[in-house]
Order: C-alpha cells, then sequence, then structure tokens
C-alpha cells in the first residue's frame, strides 16, 4: 500500500509539472527602433492582438530612447538576461546587431526581424513590410503625381531618410533610383537624413529648401521624417509649391493631407505588421515554421525565400478619400 501511495503521488506530481510545462507563458519581446514613435505604438497594438489570440503568450513591448544601434544593443541585453523566448526587433542598424542576437540564439532564444532588417547572421527569419522593389517605385509614382498636380514637366525632388545606417531606408533609396528611368519628371537631387528624430527631420527639412529653392517635392519613406517635413513646408509658406510625400502613419498625416502639404502618401498597416512579426516569433519557439513558409495567424503564411526573408503586403495609397476613415484606425 505504502508503494502504491509513493507511485500515486509521484504520477500526480509529474501531472502538475506537465500541466505547468504545457501552459508555460511564450515571452516574445518586439523591439522598436525607438519609444515614442507612432508607427511603433500601432505595431505593438497588433502584437498585442496577437499575444491574446494564441493565449499563452506575453508580449514586451521596449527599444532604445534614441534610434542608435548600441542604444538598441543594450535593450537586447537586457532582454537575453531576462530569459526570453523570442525577439523580434526592428533594426536601427543591420550588422551591428548580430553579435548580441548571435548571442540570444545561441541561448536558445528565437530570433526575427521585421519592419528594418538584421542581416541574415543575427536572425532567422526577417519580415518585409511589402516588397523593396514595389515600395521604392510607389515613391517615385507618389512623386511624380506630385509634380503632376503641380503642372511641373520635370521637378527637383529630395529625399528625407531616416539614418544612414537603417537598413530598409537605405534599400528603399536603392530601389527608388532604380526606377528613375522611368519617371523622367522626377529629378533626384539629393538624400538627407532626419534620423527618426522630428526636430532633426524638420531641421534637415528647412535645409533643403533653402538649399533647393527650386525644390518641388521631398519623399521621406520615415513615418517621423514625413510629418516634421510637411510641417516645416507649412510654416515656410510653401503649401502649394512644395509638395511631402512618402511613407507615413494616416492619424500623423491628417492634418498634413488637409492642409495641402501632402496630396498623397502611402503605408502598410503597422498593426498586421506587430502582429505577423509576433506569429512568426511564436511559430519559432512552437518549431513549427520551415524554411520555406511560416504563419501570421489570420493575415496567412509568408513565403520565405533562401536567406529567410519574406514580405507581408503592398503598400497602400492615402489621399484626401479615404484619409478620415483610416486616420481614427491608426
Amino acid at each position: 500500500m505504502k508503494l502504491k501511495h509513493v507511485l500515486s503521488l509521484t504520477l500526480m506530481a509529474s501531472s502538475i509539472l506537465l500541466a505547468g510545462a504545457a501552459s508555460a507563458e511564450v515571452k516574445i519581446a518586439l523591439v522598436a527602433k525607438s519609444l515614442g514613435n507612432g508607427f511603433f505604438e500601432a505595431a505593438n497594438v497588433g502584437a498585442q492582438q496577437a499575444a491574446k489570440e494564441l493565449g499563452d503568450v506575453k508580449v514586451i513591448y521596449t527599444g532604445p530612447t534614441t534610434t542608435t544601434a548600441e542604444a538598441q544593443i543594450e535593450v537586447l541585453n537586457g532582454l537575453i538576461a531576462q530569459g526570453v523566448d523570442a525577439i523580434a526587433v526592428s533594426a536601427n542598424d543591420p550588422d551591428a546587431l548580430v553579435p548580441v542576437l548571435k548571442k540570444a540564439m545561441q541561448r536558445g532564444i528565437k530570433v526575427v526581424s521585421w519592419d528594418s532588417g538584421v542581416a541574415q547572421a543575427g536572425r532567422q527569419i526577417h519580415l518585409n513590410p511589402s516588397n523593396n522593389a514595389l515600395i521604392g517605385e510607389t515613391n517615385v509614382k507618389l512623386a511624380a503625381d506630385a509634380l503632376k498636380a503641380l503642372n511641373v514637366d520635370k521637378g527637383d525632388v529630395a529625399i528625407l531618410s531616416a539614418t544612414p545606417t537603417s537598413t530598409n531606408q537605405n534599400l528603399w533609396i536603392a530601389e527608388m533610383k532604380k526606377v528613375l528611368p522611368k519617371y523622367p519628371s522626377v529629378n533626384l537631387v539629393t538624400v538627407a537624413y532626419g534620423d527618426d528624430l522630428s526636430d532633426k527631420s524638420y531641421r534637415e527639412t528647412m535645409g533643403l529648401l533653402k538649399s533647393y529653392p527650386n525644390l518641388k517635392v521631398i519623399i521621406s519613406p520615415s513615418s517621423v521624417g514625413i510629418v516634421a517635413a510637411a510641417q516645416a513646408v507649412k510654416d515656410q509658406g510653401k503649401i502649394g509649391k512644395v509638395y511631402v510625400t512618402g511613407l507615413g502613419l494616416p492619424s500623423e498625416m491628417a492634418g498634413a493631407v488637409k492642409s495641402g502639404a501632402t496630396k498623397s502618401f502611402a503605408i502598410w498597416n503597422p498593426i498586421d505588421l506587430g502582429y505577423a512579426a509576433t506569429y512568426l516569433a511564436y511559430d519559432l519557439v512552437k518549431g513549427t515554421a520551415t524554411k520555406t513558409e511560416a504563419s501570421m495567424g489570420r493575415l496567412g503564411k509568408v513565403k520565405l525565400d533562401a536567406d529567410g526573408s519574406g514580405a507581408m503586403a503592398e503598400p497602400f495609397i492615402y489621399d484626401a478619400s479615404n484619409i478620415d476613415k483610416f486616420s481614427k484606425i491608426f
């Protein structure tokens, strides 16, 4: 009887341990380029939606206060020390983060980069918001449309980027330059960098307006830069003479569209992006992702290339016809 009692207690203890293991919370860190950025805050909304759907996931939303690789590395080291199960990061630098993320993977932490990628050695999956070539061409087409609205056959256009090392920005700019021959009205004069900071982006725009008196369009593929550029154009009394376009959030760009500083702009849904990145991280933790595809939940499967990269969706155009609707959403 005594032996049976011991066996019974052992089985009960094993059952409790197994139940605890089965219900263990999966901790996924969603790491932004910087905190206080509306794009990444919207991505966190999607990540929390994914966590709620999955049920056994806790999303830790974090990031540095400055858009530097050094500040991001410090955040990542803290997450490794916490022992999170997965890290989903939008990188401030594609190469500088590789050593710390290699350390994470060596400790069994799954790594996804999203929005702005990490070099292949530092992650398992990279989720592009869209196809880089399509994003690049969309930006140039928006500039050409703006020039047409200004009744200009050929006009000076400048790009206001984020940081000089931002992976996605540099890829998009390269794609923009590739398609310029298809858009002869677009005369690209320079690329400036606002470092994804409102005040610096504003100052850089003021500098562009001064240095290029014939400037007609500013393309900013940065959700921070585009808002700052539109404000600078308005403050300088250039509405109707200079258009700002690029990638931005409807909630932050509604004023620019209504003031006339912006005719149209584009963006994918950052809520969906954070949602998809969380599902990809979860798929890796559970071991259900493959080398060719992984789950994005309600968004379906993402097809992965030989480098482990995939694209979520095409960018969407926003203008006066739809800005009110979407500005209420994100």
